[in-house]
């Protein structure tokens, strides 16, 4: 198995273990909403926040053809069905995540305007100019070929067609602090810095059309979810579903590496020229 997805692959059992949380909690699977998985499945800083941010600088009309790059879990794929009537498709590296993100999509009534699909997101297979929109959210700092995933988002869209990356990428603080949520050490973490995405997006023929750093507003995010949890409680699932117990210390990574300036996240809104 790829070392990017074993590191995600949980011990098993993740759809199980979501929906014991879930009634453990008293939520219904017969009621829920994209929103109430926002804890376990917006798997990226500042959550569903962030990704309604995303929907926004996607432009998206009902209707619309999008595909997510890494989709995970599929919190940001519902979220855009559900807040902009738009068909998402979801390519993720790792089966588990797949399986998983199409029970969620079933138990949110989702599953008419979702898909997911294991595979690449660097070489999809799918056919050239098929959608109106793309997006990838906290994924590249996996993959290496950078290059590849952006040239693939690239052949995918259609002319005209927007392209928001919303990721975690170099700081001038020095080397990351480990673990992390995507990597317990850099043999698969490839993080590029602010510069080096610039010259990726253009190279891949891509109009830049804005870049937003939001590291303050993630470092704000990280320390107000530690004060609800610790006067709160955690919610009733999180990311240690898959994640295991040593998310407690990449959360405290997290903080550290993004108040030391060791990390950074920044959204690029992007377009493929007509």
């Amino acid at each position: 198995m790829d070392p990017v997805s074993t590191f995600y692959t949980g011990p098993g059992e993740l759809v199980a273990a979501i929906g014991s949380a879930l009634e453990a909690a008293g939520l219904e699977r017969a009621a829920l909403r994209p929103a109430d998985l926002a804890p376990v499945d917006e798997f990226h800083i500042r959550g569903r926040a962030a990704t309604l941010e995303v929907c926004e600088a996607l432009d998206l009309t009902r209707g619309a053809r999008v595909i997510d790059l890494g989709s995970g879990l599929g919190g940001p794929a519902r979220t855009l069905a559900e807040t902009r009537g738009c068909t998402v498709t979801g390519i993720d590296l790792t089966p588990e995540f797949c399986e998983a993100a199409a029970v969620l999509s079933e138990w949110t009534g989702m599953e008419g305007l979702t898909r997911f699909l294991a595979g690449d997101a660097t070489a999809t297979g799918l056919p050239a100019g098929t959608f109106d929109a793309a997006l990838t959210v906290h994924v590249a700092m996996n993959i290496a070929d950078k290059p590849a995933l952006y040239r693939e988002a690239f052949r995918v869209l259609r002319p005209g067609g927007r392209f928001v990356v919303y990721d975690v990428l170099q700081g001038a603080g020095g080397d990351v602090r480990y673990p992390v949520p995507w990597a317990d050490d850099p043999s698969t973490s490839h993080l590029a810095t602010p510069e080096q995405m610039r010259s990726l997006l253009a190279d891949a023929g891509f109009d830049i059309l804005s870049e937003v750093d939001s590291s303050e507003e993630s470092l704000a995010w990280f320390r107000q979810m530690r004060a609800r949890i610790e006067h709160d409680g955690p919610p009733p699932v999180t990311f240690a579903a898959f994640l295991g117990e040593a998310f407690g210390q990449m959360a405290a990574n997290q903080v550290a590496n993004l108040a030391e300036h060791r990390i950074r996240t920044v959204m690029y809104t992007c377009r493929r020229p007509s």
